[in-house]
């Protein structure tokens, strides 16, 4: 009887997992829908220039107008830019400029910009297209067709047959950056960088002062393993003090003689082992502030260029092309220390000797 129990049991518990399993879920049942139908392009609406070729030709003469005010305003920002003189005593005369500036750098991109969309709008072809993706190297079938593709293009656009609107164009995709140039080149120097450089605040006879205080140093304050920021006396009364500083700003080091490794023609250039060096970074001008004492070298933080103060600022490490200028100097009568002569080398980054 155990057995027959358990037997009937076993049918019995088939029964219910045969009907658990195979009926339906209300939570997974489906319905699948109709396929999305595709509705297609609108009907072309030709417009009035499509229509009457006297619409068309007041169209052209409208784009081909549009890009010559671009080119007038980028002649008249330029125009503005060199011809007004600025007097720092008379605002007027920046206002006028600013405003003429301006007004010809707004015409010159809202003519090409407005043309432009004006041309589209009227004069290319209107209606939509539709092309198949294709794979990115078509058959030598494929690419002839492309061609023909352009050239139709070419075609609808008018870009070939219509000449003045090309050649207004081409003149208003010329002038348009020329206002950009000519601004951006006049933030630059009037004259070459290196000969910009070569020339600093010092000269014979210029006693080296503390930064920032702009107290003159003597000799005997630079103690062994010392080192100081300086800047020429007198240059916190220049009027252009930051320019200045920028060019004849120097770190002033003083070492064992017998360390420093001098060439022949620069053995008179330091005072019982006091070296001055500019500091500024050959590779792009970051100020080169840490010294390290005991290896006798001057880190810049920016890019890690590492020079050797034993033996004239050599570049040893790091992106920097050239040596720091050194800066001839001796002491006046009163033990002060002070300047031989100017730097006989450009200071800072030396990007103009670049081929």
């Amino acid at each position: 009887m155990a057995q027959d129990d358990t037997g009937d049991h076993a049918a019995a518990g088939s029964s219910v997992e045969r009907i658990g399993t195979t009926g339906p879920s209300a939570g997974t049942a489906v319905e699948v829908a109709d396929a999305f139908e595709n509705p297609g392009l609108p009907p072309h609406r030709p417009r009035v220039t499509d229509l009457d070729p006297k619409k068309a030709k007041q169209a052209e003469r409208r784009v081909y107008t549009l890009f010559y005010v671009s080119i007038v305003g980028s002649v008249l920002a330029v125009a503005a830019y060199a011809g007004i003189p600025l007097d720092p005593s008379d605002p007027s005369a920046l206002r006028l400029s600013t405003a003429l500036i301006g007004t010809g750098l707004s015409l010159g991109l809202l003519g090409i910009g407005i043309g432009a969309v004006y041309w589209a709008k009227t004069l290319m072809r209107g209606d939509e297209l539709v092309e198949m993706r294709h794979p990115t190297r078509g058959t030598d079938e494929t690419r002839a067709a492309a061609v023909e593709v352009f050239k139709l293009g070419n075609e609808e656009s008018g870009f070939g047959r219509r000449a003045l609107i090309r050649n207004s164009l081409i003149g208003a995709l010329i002038a348009t950056p020329i206002p950009a140039i000519v601004l951006f080149r006049d933030l630059g120097p009037t004259s070459s960088p290196a000969e910009a450089l070569s020339v600093t605040m010092w000269e014979a006879g210029t006693r080296l002062a503390q930064d920032p205080t702009g107290v003159p140093i003597r000799a005997a304050d630079v103690t062994l393993g010392s080192v100081f920021q300086i800047i020429p006396e007198g240059l916190n009364e220049s009027e252009h003090r930051l320019e200045e500083k920028a060019k004849a700003a120097v770190l002033l080091m003083r070492l064992k003689p017998e360390d420093l490794i001098e060439s022949p023609e620069r053995a008179d250039w330091s005072y019982n082992g006091i070296v001055a060096y500019s500091k500024i970074c050959t590779h792009v001008g970051c100020p080169v502030a840490l010294y390290e004492q005991q290896t006798h070298h001057l880190l810049c933080p920016c890019h890690q260029s590492t020079f050797d103060v034993t033996n004239h600022c050599e570049v040893i490490f790091g992106p920097a092309a050239r040596p720091l200028p050194q800066l001839p100097i001796t002491v006046d009568a009163d033990g002060y220390l002070v300047a031989q002569s100017d730097f006989l080398e450009p200071v800072g980054p030396s990007y103009w000797e670049r081929s």
